[in-house]
This record gives C-alpha cells, structure tokens and sequence, in this order.
C-alpha cells in the first residue's frame, strides 16, 4: 500500500486545484479545498518540479464542501469542482485570475452563469459492450476505459434523452462496439451539436466500418423518437488514432449541418466546424472582446487565430475593415461562407500562419497596417515571433483572449516589454464545475 502523508491546504493554483507543501516540494491535489487536512498519496513528475499528489482520505472538510451531484464525479474527471459550491467555485477562479494577472492592473469581478448546468451543447461520447450491453459514456480521467454516464447535468437536456435512446437502440439492433485493440466492431463515437438559438440538432454516428446493418431501420426509429433531430451524418474512422472523426462522412438525414445565432449572426455548424461549446458565455466572451476594441467604424482590425471567423465577423459591423488569419483551410473556407451568408462585406479571411502573416505582411511597407488585432490562441498561446512582429505593427489596441491564462499571462509581458499597457482584465466562466478560466484582456499602445 501506498505510503500515505498528512497534509493542510492552504490555497489552490490556476487549475482550482488545491495546493500543499510536503517535504520542501509544493503537490497540487485535486478535489482538496483551503483549509481542509487530507492524507494524500505523492506523484512526482519526472523533473520533479510537476509534482502532483492522489487525495487518499479527507480528515477535516471545508464548509464550502458540497457532495457531488454525479455518481460518476470520483472516475469521470470532466467536472473536477462538484465537491463545491458553484459560489466558491467562481470566488477560486478570481483568485487565480488575480494570481496570474493581477501584477499587469486590476481583474475585474470573473463573470458566472445564472445556471450553471446543461451548458454543453457538443457533446461527444464513446461505445463499450459490457455483460449488461451496450454502454455509451465518456472515457475515464487519463484512460480510454468508458463509464457510462446518463443525464449528464452539463450536457444539453435534449441530447442527453438522445444518447439515451441512441444507446437502446443499439441494444435492440444488437449492433456491435468498436474495439480500439482489435481494430473490429461497428459503433466508435457519437457526437452531437445543438443550436442553443434555432434549437437544431446534428447526431453524428462515428463508425468503424463502412458496412451499417439496419441502417435505415435505426435511422427511421432515432427520427421517429425525436422528431426534433434536424440532420443525421454517418462518419467512418477505421484508424487506430485518438481522433473522434474520421475522413470519410455520408449525410444520412437532413443537409448535414446545422444553423446557430450568436451575436446577431447566423453560423453554419458541420460536424468538423469549431464552434464553442458553450453558447451562453460565448456572446458573454465575444461581446467583452468587442466592447474592448472600442470600434468607431474607421479601424482596420486583424483577428488572428480566427478559426471560423466569429469574432471577426462580430467585430465587422463596428470596423471598417476585417482581416481574418486561420492556418487550418476548412476553417477559413468557413469563415468565408459565413462571411457571405450574413451579407459581411467588410471582412476577409486569409489561410496562413498567423506568426508568418504577422512577421511577413502586417506592419511592412505597403501593407494594411491594423489599428486593432484581437487575437485567441490555442493553450499553447502566441508565438513569441507573432508577438514581437505586432509590436512592429504597433496597433492602438491589443484584445487578447485566452483559454489559458498562464500563457497569457507569458505573452503579455512581451506586449508590455515592447510598449503596450494593460488596460482591463476580464475573466469569464465559461465552463462551470471544471477549472477551465477564458480571460479578456485589452492592452493599449503607450504614446511617447
């Protein structure tokens, strides 16, 4: 048996996890709250400077402790803080917030939810047969073994029925589970997408083989069961790769894809489109992006890292020109179709590396040069190179959003090394009960 250590904690890092100090190393704990002592099991990472460390028993809890509303919190790992409240919740992502950012000027009040459950609308799940059939869940923290999981409390409530019948159908058509060792077997995944403002749905089966044995029959008694599924998209991923989607896709039912609002505008959503799983919050997070442009109709504005164009799209209506940078050519022939569906004239998308756009376009001789530059990275953050070529650009204003405000946090110092100010910080909650922070920052160019 392990041996075991008793330990108190004093406060939590930029994950909400809590943290203690045991044999002058620091051990972040997940599901440990401030104030709690717990006997804890150590991990260290291979450097031993990414120590972590396995919660064996709890001996004093919190007050802010809450029992968690899923049977599955202990294995899942998708919703690590059910083990407090939603309050307490926000109250340690502030403090995270002020933590990384609070040496660049004040954080502003992390904007919640109102109701913080069934915001997921992209939901993916995976098949297992076991000896009571077919089992449709999500993978276990850090394995690829399913636990099945129904009426997941932040999953779209129509969905979650969908999945239910998905998974007795199955049942019922005795329809085999991929098997990711053997390379055999018929249901892999199934992903789902819900306009959270028209309402649409989108079932997407994921197959490992072409061949579907009753294929019409199971499509005819899905439909049947909710009329309100609007399109139906077989997908087939015969590799062995941790890839949900595969190549290949055949539209079964409807047009194969979906509308959604957000901001005003209409967005087309296909099985590959990125769209944020979180509508709520993301007009929250993208109206904050835009009111920190602070547009008057004359800017030129570079969104870089634009994926579809949402953001860009957004910000067209207050600028007087958008230019949209994307690597990936499905996103941008997106963005470009979206672009002409809500009639925007004023915004173009261009497929590049946003770093050699930067370095190579904007800011040269006889070049646009961008009065504004929103940009939203991936976690990995900016390029130092794209960082320092928007420097030589010299915008006005920089609006940086993030979904990891450590790398934000990095990258801000090279802004503010290379002239720039902090002017507000504004941290949103866009997925309760997990540790997840997107934080909006506006920095402006310091004049000489």
């Amino acid at each position: 048996m392990p041996k075991q250590y008793r330990v108190k904690c004093h406060e939590t890092d930029s994950a909400c996890c809590g943290i203690v100090k045991f044999n002058n190393s620091t051990f972040a704990v997940d599901g440990l709250l401030p104030g709690e002592t717990a006997y804890i099991e150590l991990v260290y990472g291979k450097d031993r400077k990414s120590n972590t460390a396995k919660l064996s028993r709890l001996e004093t809890a919190s007050p802010q402790r809450r029992e968690p509303f899923c049977k599955a919190f202990a294995r899942c790992g998708g919703c690590s803080l059910q083990h407090t409240s939603y309050e307490n919740q926000l109250a340690m992502k502030q403090s995270a917030a002020k933590c990384l950012l609070g040496c660049f000027g004040t954080v502003s009040d992390i904007i919640g939810m109102k109701n913080p459950y069934h915001y997921r609308h992209k939901i993916h799940a995976a098949f297992t047969r076991s000896r009571r059939g077919m089992e449709l869940g999500i993978y276990e923290e850090n394995t690829h073994r399913v636990i099945s999981v129904s009426g997941c409390a932040i999953q779209n409530k129509t969905a979650n029925k969908i999945l239910s019948t998905i998974k007795k159908l199955a049942d019922e058509f005795r329809l085999s589970a991929y098997n990711e060792d053997t390379g055999k077997g018929l249901l892999r995944h199934v992903l789902l997408r819900c306009g959270y403002a028209t309402g649409q749905i989108m079932v997407v089966l994921v197959l490992g083989q072409t061949e579907f044995p009753g294929r019409s029959h199971f499509i005819e008694k899905l439909r049947a069961a909710h009329p309100e599924i609007t399109t139906i998209v077989q997908n087939i991923n015969n590799k062995k790769t941790s890839m949900v989607l595969g190549e290949r896709e055949n539209v079964l039912y409807g047009s194969g894809h979906i509308e959604d609002i957000l901001c005003g505008l209409h967005f087309s959503i296909s099985p590959k489109s990125f769209y944020q799983v979180n509508p709520e919050q993301t007009e929250v997070l993208y109206r904050t992006a835009i009111d920190f442009a602070g547009l008057t109709g004359t800017e030129t504005v570079l969104d870089a890292y634009c994926g579809t164009g949402t953001i860009g799209l957004i910000a067209a209506e207050g600028a007087a020109k958008v230019i949209g940078v994307e690597s990936n050519a499905a996103a941008v022939r997106d963005a470009q179709m979206n672009a002409q569906a809500n009639g925007v004239k004023n915004a173009g998308f261009i497929q590049a590396d946003a770093t050699d756009y930067m370095r190579n376009t904007a800011g040269k001789d006889g070049a646009v040069r961008p009065d504004v530059v929103i940009l939203d990275p991936p976690r990995a953050g900016a390029t130092e190179e794209f960082l320092r070529a928007v420097v030589t650009a010299a915008p006005s204003r920089i609006v940086y959003v993030s979904c990891n405000m450590e790398t934000q946090a990095r990258d801000m110092k090279v802004l503010v090394a290379g002239g720039y100010q902090v002017e507000r910080i504004q941290p949103v909650d866009m997925f309760p009960w997990t540790g997840h922070i997107e934080c909006v920052v506006l920095l402006s160019k310091v004049q000489n």
